[in-house]
């Protein structure tokens, strides 16, 4: 996939990058694929904004992605290459040999016309999904899962890729694309290859209407705030925020702070992400 990149005939066109769409080879998508997606900018059932910063945005339809890929020993035909408004990566259309029709995220290299099989026996290529016990070491996999039958959870986003490092009675170690390295049951299953959409990381939106276009809405620094609204704000003029490390609007650290608070799974990782960085 290329980049485009804008004529600057305005301020805001200047740097501003885009898509191509080339790899795009079908504009609609299947209709018994989709639903409607309901924005509730942020809030909760009580109506209380719960995230900041949501709201607005295009309308938009909510692919349903197979990520189990339980349909296993079935052939599927790779039919379209589709755009999905709500994530990064792309989505490649299949029909089953049965007549089923799935979408799943496109890996790097899968074209339209392509066989891909999800599998114990299936062949090591791009699209193919297998058990962590079937997949050679150093392989290059996605869509990982974490529990078995439960779906991918892991390396899904665009041009992201886990490697399979080592397995080891029970339990594969897998390198993820924040460099943990976890272990993974062998009898869950993983996609083979990177993630499509390499360029994404290249898309530079430019101007403030693509943000709001995507459901975002304006975030304003706390130290423009009021002592009563922030923890940053008072002071006249630009100050120091007067504290040894930035806090939220709610007074917790946000700098260096661990959020992690699942122990129960600490046994599975091997290595943590930030173990090179000094902290």
């Amino acid at each position: 996939m290329a980049v485009k990149i804008y004529k600057p005939v305005t301020p805001s066109l200047r740097g501003m990058t885009g898509y191509t769409f080339e790899e795009i080879t079908k504009s609609t998508p299947e209709r018994s694929l989709v639903v409607n997606r309901r924005k509730r900018a942020g809030r909760n059932s009580y109506g209380r904004v719960t995230v900041r910063h949501r709201g607005g945005g295009s309308r938009q339809l909510i692919r349903t992605v197979d990520f189990k890929r339980e349909k296993r020993d079935i052939p599927a035909k790779v039919m379209a290459i589709e755009y999905d408004p709500v994530r990064t990566a792309r989505l490649a259309l299949l029909f089953y040999a049965d007549g089923v029709k799935r979408y799943i995220v496109a890996p790097v290299g899968l074209k339209v016309g392509d066989t891909v099989v999800a599998g114990p026996t299936a062949d090591i290529r791009p699209g193919n999904s297998l058990p962590l016990a079937s997949i050679p070491v150093g392989t290059l996999i996605h869509n990982v899962e974490l529990q078995e039958n439960k779906g991918g959870q892991l390396a899904r986003a665009a041009g992201t890729a886990a490697q399979l490092l080592a397995k080891e009675g029970e339990y594969a170690q897998v390198r993820l694309p924040s460099g943990e390295v976890r272990l993974v049951r062998q009898v869950c299953y993983a996609t083979i290859g990177q993630v499509g959409n390499l360029d994404h990381s290249n898309i530079k939106l430019g101007k403030a209407g693509r943000k709001r276009r995507m459901g975002i809405r304006p975030t304003v620094r706390g130290s423009a705030m009021s002592p009563r609204d922030h923890p940053h704000g008072g002071g006249e003029g630009r100050q120091p925020i007067g504290m040894p490390s930035p806090k939220s609007p709610w007074g917790k650290p946000t700098l260096g702070y661990k959020t992690r608070k699942n122990k129960k799974t600490d046994k599975f990782i091997v290595r943590r992400r930030n173990a090179g960085s000094g902290r």
